[in-house]
């Protein structure tokens, strides 16, 4: 990738419904040349996908939590377990494997503390992988952002 290219995806991060003109005259390529640009990003999946944003407070979403996960032993079915589950749960939208402290970091959204007690007693603690969880509420989100700092 080059200079181009970062800048065809910085555009795009930002506002992906950019019409490919448009897209082009902010950097400065000829309309053929950025779609075959975007064409080549997607096919080397530096775009991964182009979706809609939605604030969650908007929609009912009242909760935002960050549920940090040991689990019992780290062999692969017990892992695997572990993985189903959040697999499962649409509420879970993001899962990080950690050092330190926690082997895994959820963030979840949910509708109130109520569903979120539920999910975490029907689902995450029924998972025999499970052995503790320890939960933080976001009180309010300071920055959220999903663009990549990118080399320009």
């Amino acid at each position: 990738m080059d200079k181009i290219d970062y800048r065809i995806l910085d555009e795009l991060q930002v506002e992906c419904r950019l019409s490919s003109q448009v897209l082009a005259d902010r950097v400065g390529l000829s309309t053929s040349q950025c779609w075959r640009r975007v064409k080549n990003l997607e096919e080397m999946e530096a775009i991964q996908a182009n979706v809609a944003i939605l604030d969650p407070l908007s929609i009912g979403l009242q909760v935002t939590a960050l549920a940090n996960i040991n689990l019992i032993d780290h062999q692969p079915d017990t892992v695997a377990d572990f993985y189903s589950v959040v697999q499962s749960r649409k509420e879970i939208l993001e899962c990080w494997s950690t050092s330190g402290e926690h082997d895994f970091i959820l963030k979840i959204v949910s509708e109130s503390i109520a569903s979120y007690d539920d999910l975490l007693n029907k689902y995450i603690l029924q998972c025999r992988a499970v052995n503790q969880l320890s939960s933080s509420i976001v009180l309010r989100s300071i920055k959220h952002t999903t663009a990549l700092p990118l080399p320009l």
